[in-house]
């Protein structure tokens, strides 16, 4: 459990890129918040998001393949939901970001891009000051 505490101690910035949540299989509140529980346990200073995942087409077709065979009945609400779209974002992607924000505020833990950059510099900028 102690995985990313021990990165944190070596100097690195550890987290997690939480991505892609594939739509109707992976993108309930439980699973989500699982990972976040488990991120916070190990020590992560940041979780990155994005609820859905892109399709092109030779993907696609491998994709469907795969749901035929693990998930019989998940390929049909992809055709339905998606159609032939590249961005399959989960239908419940707000809410699941608003899930990220309630628990990473009250974790401690990073969710936005610029929040999660500008603390990632920090130890950088602050060694290039001390050069000078």
């Amino acid at each position: 459990m102690r995985r990313f505490k021990t990165l944190t101690e070596q100097g690195i910035f550890p987290g997690i890129l939480m991505m892609p949540v594939l739509p109707f299989i992976e993108d309930t509140e439980d699973n989500i918040q699982s990972i976040i529980e488990l991120a916070y346990k190990s020590g992560a200073r940041f979780i990155y998001s994005a609820f859905g995942v892109t399709l092109r087409q030779n993907q696609r077709d491998w994709y469907y393949k795969k749901l035929d065979e693990l998930f019989p009945t998940i390929k049909d609400k992809y055709i339905k939901h998606f159609g032939n779209s590249y961005e399959c974002r989960s239908p419940r992607a707000k809410e699941l970001f608003g899930l990220i924000k309630k628990k990473c505020n009250e974790y401690g833990i990073l969710y936005k891009m610029n929040d999660i950059i500008t603390e990632y510099k920090k130890p950088y900028q602050t060694e290039q000051l001390s050069l000078f």
